[in-house]
Formats: structure tokens, C-alpha cells, sequence
């Protein structure tokens, strides 16, 4: 007669936690191009809100005050549109929208025309 031990069972996996963020990635002025330092914060996040399971994930994108505002609605549109972008082509899965600001609600408030890299941002937030 041979003797069969059943297998232990096997602790289950932790998920790993979903953190909702806001995530801040700054842009050089009049650029939507991702950084080094903007793709290691993006990292980052993607590592963070892997946890999120299909919960919804908001891109925001703004400008400074230099420009138009037809011109900075634009680049709000492709800085937001360029994280979105880079999240998806490095495993992302959650639901994704963007929407663009322009130059208002800045972080510094400043007077028309000046250049603020705190205001030249997406954000990003696990709804």
C-alpha cells in the first residue's frame, strides 16, 4: 500500500494594494514629450494602481499661463493624451480617460503670460 500525503495548500496571493494617488508628472515648457524623471514617476504608477482591478483612472493635463488659450487647451489635450499613451504601453488595463484644462486651475497662480513648471502638469487619479 502506497502512501499519498496531500500537498499543503498554498497561502494565497496578496494583491497588491490599489494607492488612488494624485500622481503629478511636470512637462518642460511648450512640450508634451515624457521626461526621464516624468517616465519614472509614471512608472511608478503603473506599479502602483496595478492593485485597482477595473476601477477608472484620470488624466488630467494643464499648462502655465504663456500662450493662448486655444493654443494651451491643445497642449493640455497631448500632455494628457501622452500619459495616457505611456501608461497603456506599459501594462495599464484600467478604464482610462483624459481630459485637458488648459491653463486653469493652476497649482501657482501667476499673471497671464508666465512661465510656471508647476502648472505644466498632468495629474493622475484612481477613481
Amino acid at each position: 500500500m502506497v502512501s499519498q500525503e496531500a500537498a499543503a495548500p498554498q497561502p494565497p496571493v496578496a494583491e497588491a494594494p490599489c494607492l488612488p494617488g494624485p500622481y503629478i508628472v511636470f512637462f518642460d515648457w511648450d512640450s508634451s514629450m515624457i521626461s526621464p524623471d516624468a517616465a519614472t514617476i509614471l512608472d511608478s504608477t503603473v506599479s502602483s494602481t496595478a492593485g485597482c482591478g477595473g476601477a477608472a483612472i484620470r488624466i488630467d493635463g494643464y499648462t502655465d499661463r504663456s500662450g493662448s488659450d486655444r493654443y494651451n487647451m491643445g497642449l493640455s489635450t497631448r500632455r494628457a493624451d501622452a500619459v495616457r499613451d505611456y501608461l497603456v504601453s506599459h501594462g495599464t488595463t484600467a478604464n482610462l480617460s483624459t481630459q485637458a484644462f488648459g491653463e486653469s486651475n493652476p497649482r501657482v497662480p501667476t499673471a497671464d503670460g508666465v512661465r510656471e513648471l508647476q502648472n505644466r502638469r498632468v495629474e493622475i487619479t484612481v477613481e
